[in-house]
């Protein structure tokens, strides 16, 4: 069940990186097609990792303290590396301050925090 659980967590890990990802660079962007683009890849990243959270724990059941902290922050790492990469790319208008608030918030919305 370990090696499930861990495979389950990574996968969830990826989701909510993307999902993160996509909710700054909507904001970063002025084209309303890009924005809507990036709207529902965060939508569609955010509900795959809804259904990996309820696979890892119950819904009403909370992920303990270590781990909420280990997951948080291999978001954050995964999150930011993306973004630097995109910003190498030529992407611009990136704001990189806001990683940490928007893991934040896309975690209590799927009530890991």
């Amino acid at each position: 069940m370990s090696q499930n659980r861990n495979k389950l967590i990574d996968l969830f890990i990826g989701n909510i990186s993307n999902s993160a990802v996509h909710m700054i660079l909507e904001k970063a962007i002025d084209e309303d097609n890009l924005r809507k683009h990036y709207d529902k890849e965060f939508s569609i990243s955010l509900n795959i990792a809804k259904s990996y959270r309820e696979k890892i724990n119950p819904k009403n059941t909370p992920f303990h303290g270590k781990e909420i902290k280990d997951i948080k922050d291999r978001i954050i790492k995964k999150v930011r590396a993306e973004l630097n990469l995109r910003i190498s790319k030529g992407y611009q208008n990136i704001n990189i301050g806001l990683i940490e608030a928007t893991v934040n918030k896309i975690l209590k919305k799927i009530k890991v925090i």
